[in-house]
């Protein structure tokens, strides 16, 4: 099964932000057990990444470093007509990338025991960032049985309804 959603971040301010836990809710809400996930940006100044969770002076690291590593306001930069931070920000956009892919086991992303999912914002003020969220795998055994039981009886509406919306739901705590 494939389950895809977009979800919408409040604005953030610039630097590393740690979005592990909205990320595992969506994950969650599919009702994949095992498979994997795939989370895509869909903007050109910021990025994501995976790195350790526990340490918050690690992404205040992160900031300094990157933003040594690709300073703003070098004579050089042709695109600046959208601020001094915009040409820096595509930069360590492609430089960290937009993408990050990662198991899931147990319905939840396998990462591992210090990992966390990190949106490093670029922007001085890059407003409402949006993933897209794409989870590939397999339902537990208990919505395999439920989806069984309903094409079995013959009841496609229920079936239809059960599709649609049973991501919503922890099958496992019907049955």
């Amino acid at each position: 099964m494939i389950f895809q959603k977009e979800i919408s971040l409040t604005p953030l301010p610039r630097g590393f932000h740690l979005i592990t836990d909205l990320v595992s809710e969506v994950i969650q809400s599919s009702g994949i057990q095992t498979g994997t996930a795939q989370v895509f940006l869909l903007h050109a100044s910021a990025s994501l990444s995976i790195n350790e969770n526990t340490d918050p002076s690690i992404r205040l690291d992160f900031e300094s470093h990157i933003n040594k590593l690709v300073p703003e306001n070098q004579t050089y930069y042709q695109h600046n007509y959208e601020g001094s931070d915009d040409m820096p920000a595509h930069i360590k956009a492609s430089l960290l990338s937009t993408s990050i892919h990662f198991p899931i086991s147990f319905g939840r992303p396998r990462l591992g025991r210090w990992q966390g999912v990190y949106l490093g914002e670029h922007r001085n003020n890059g407003g409402v960032r949006k993933l897209v969220i794409t989870v590939n795998g397999a339902w537990s055994c208990t919505m395999t049985r439920l989806i069984a039981i309903v094409i079995h009886s013959h009841h496609f509406a229920l079936l239809r309804y059960v599709l649609l919306v049973g991501y919503v739901f922890s099958f496992d705590s019907l049955l």
